[in-house]
Parts: C-alpha cells; sequence; structure tokens
C-alpha cells in the first residue's frame, strides 16, 4: 500500500499568509464588483471605468429592457378580466378611472428631402429585437425628430445618458409613429430605444436636423 507523504510543517502556508491572500483575494473582489459588474449589471459607474469600457452604457440598456418588461407584466396584469357576480367577466383597464383617450391616427412621414432633414437611419427589428438610435447633443441644444414604423408598431422610451447622468423623457407602447423636439438635458447621447413586441419584421425610419453633432445607431 502506498501512503501519502505528510508534507513538513515549514511547506504549510502560515496564518499571515492566509490572511494576505483573503485580503488580496477581497480587494481584488471588491475592485471587479465596482469597476465591472454594477455597470454592466446596474449602470451604477462610481469610478467612470465602467463607462470607458463602454459596460455603462450595457447596463443602462439592461435597465430599460428590465423596465419595459415590467410595464408590460403590469399592463397586461391590469387588462385581465375581473368576474363580476351574476354577469359575465368584465375586463379591468388600469386607465379606467380616466377620461377615454381617442387614438390618434398615425402621423404621416415626413418628407425625406436633404433640404428637409439632416439625418435618416433605417433600423429593421425582428420580434422580440430592440435597438436604439442616439444624437449627441450639448445642454440646451434642440433637435426636431419625426420617425414611423413600417409593417406594425413598436414600445419606445426616449430618454438620455451622459457623464452619469440619465433621463427618460417620454416612453409608450404599441406606437407607430412619433414626432417633436429633443431638448437635451444635459451633455451626452439622447435619442431613441425601439423594441418591436409584434410578431412580424417592423421597419424604424427616423429623421433628424437641427442642433447635434451627429446621428449614431448605439451597440
Amino acid at each position: 500500500m502506498y501512503n501519502t507523504n505528510v508534507p513538513p510543517q515549514s511547506d504549510l502556508p502560515t496564518s499571515r499568509q492566509l490572511r494576505r491572500s483573503t485580503a488580496i483575494a477581497l480587494i481584488a473582489a471588491i475592485v471587479i464588483l465596482v469597476t465591472v459588474v454594477l455597470p454592466a449589471e446596474y449602470a451604477i459607474d462610481p469610478t467612470r471605468i465602467g463607462r470607458l469600457l463602454g459596460l455603462t452604457e450595457m447596463g443602462e440598456i439592461k435597465a430599460q429592457l428590465a423596465q419595459e418588461a415590467a410595464n408590460d407584466m403590469a399592463a397586461d396584469a391590469a387588462l385581465k378580466p375581473t368576474p363580476v357576480p351574476g354577469g359575465a367577466a368584465v375586463p379591468v383597464s388600469a386607465t379606467s378611472a380616466q377620461a377615454p383617450v381617442e387614438a390618434q391616427p398615425p402621423a404621416s412621414p415626413a418628407p425625406a428631402t436633404s433640404a428637409a432633414w439632416r439625418d435618416e437611419m433605417r433600423v429593421t427589428l425582428e420580434p422580440g429585437q430592440g435597438s436604439e438610435v442616439k444624437l449627441v447633443m450639448k445642454s440646451g441644444e434642440q433637435a426636431q425628430f419625426s420617425w414611423i414604423v413600417e409593417g406594425g408598431a413598436v414600445n419606445f422610451d426616449t430618454h438620455g445618458d451622459g457623464g452619469g447622468r440619465s433621463i427618460s423623457y417620454e416612453k409608450g407602447r404599441d406606437v407607430s409613429a412619433d414626432e417633436g423636439v429633443l431638448d437635451a438635458a444635459f451633455d451626452g447621447n439622447h435619442g431613441w430605444f425601439w423594441r418591436n413586441r409584434g410578431a412580424s419584421d417592423v421597419t424604424v425610419i427616423i429623421r433628424a436636423r437641427g442642433q447635434y453633432t451627429e446621428m449614431k445607431l448605439a451597440k
């Protein structure tokens, strides 16, 4: 029978070495948490390193998607039928206590001539897919925009981020067009996030002009 040799006491790590290794591992874990995990998962970036690495924007998108999913679930729950004694089930809407709002017809597509619009971008979304387009703007700058959806409707969130700040200007569900003026609340990227909740592909056409540096498709 082979007996395993027991290592001598001198080869074993001392208590001081173990404490030192534990402290180093703990510091490394904290650094990774603050510089990578928090920006990428929760858009929390106290060191601004996540912004430089592009992780904070990833966390912001995740937070937007989570908020949108929560809003969808709340809206679906509000529309579930409520049983009425002695009668048929009656669907209850979250806005039933408010005055009815008339449906607005989709806005007409704005002319796509170079004289009318400075930039135009087309984004095709498969079912369940989301994407966003941003304008690089400075605080107080204004940009006129118009976007329409070919083939259906989308959920959207008009928002901005930059310098560790973020803002949501407007949100909508099952919308086929929108237009207006985007007024930048601070220096950064300001624009739109769209998600296709339909069963077929759609194409979002966004046009803009005014005070901004560039239009870009966010990655």
